[in-house]
């Protein structure tokens, strides 16, 4: 099983390692957007209570980008099984399942905490001041294993590539702005805000936010995420071909 995930593992870190430079590049611009922007720009203006709201943003972008980060290093997935017929290859091979996720959910993990690690080196260039800790990164983990979860489940459902965009249009990006990435979820309407807290990415902003204040975070978040990270594998296994 450890072989296996390994296996599936290896293969993406390989074709990641071909492409760092560019991949590092590229996770470069939007932190640096939102850094300019938010925190610099429309930050200076904004009073968050203690702190800057350059410290509040950056947690909040944290969340935002290993979302995204995690959920489109699957989308691959989608086009092995659609349009390149490779999964077969996997479906052939005398792998389990939960191999196949596990390895490809730990290929997301790996890109999006780089991607995390050149949003935190950019925030302290731009000068944030965050407390860093292994809380702080086990809930990043979790966040990223949540969300290639559900990039996983979408590639082995959908069929089309325009429905997978359909995913950041309709799940992704009401979450971007709504789950407190950007401003708190008390602003929100109390019916709406109901709803939102409930969502995974609600509860990495505020678990991040709070870490990286020096505070503790709340069990029930880390709990609540651990759910999701479970569930999300059960489900993602299931929808494996021949699973």
């Amino acid at each position: 099983m450890i072989y296996d995930t390994w296996t599936v593992f290896w293969r993406d870190w390989v074709v990641l390692k071909r492409r760092l430079t560019k991949f590092i590049l590229a996770r470069m611009v939007a932190p640096m957007l939102y850094l300019v922007a938010f925190g610099w720009g429309l930050g200076r203006s904004i009073n968050v209570g203690s702190g800057s709201y350059l410290d509040f943003l950056v947690p909040g972008v944290l969340a935002l980008n290993s979302m995204n980060i995690s959920f489109n290093s699957i989308t691959p997935v989608h086009a092995e099984r659609i349009y390149h017929k490779s999964l077969e290859e996997y479906i052939l091979a005398p792998i389990k399942p939960a191999a196949y996720v596990l390895g490809k959910v730990s290929a997301a993990v790996l890109r999006s905490l780089l991607s995390s690690a050149i949003i935190l080196v950019l925030a302290y260039l731009f000068g944030a001041r965050l407390s860093l800790s292994f809380g702080l990164l086990g809930v990043l983990i979790l966040n990223a294993i949540i969300f290639a979860e559900v990039g996983f489940i979408a590639a082995m459902k959908i069929s089309t590539y325009e429905e997978m965009s359909q995913v950041n249009t309709y799940i992704l990006l009401p979450m971007s702005f709504l789950c407190g990435t950007f401003f708190t979820t008390q602003a929100l309407p109390m019916v709406l805000r109901w709803f939102i807290e409930l969502l995974p990415l609600t509860h990495t902003s505020t678990l991040l936010r709070s870490l990286a204040a020096g505070a503790g975070g709340d069990i029930l978040s880390f709990g609540m995420l651990i759910f999701y990270a479970v569930a999300g594998f059960v489900l993602s296994r299931r929808t494996f071909p021949g699973a």
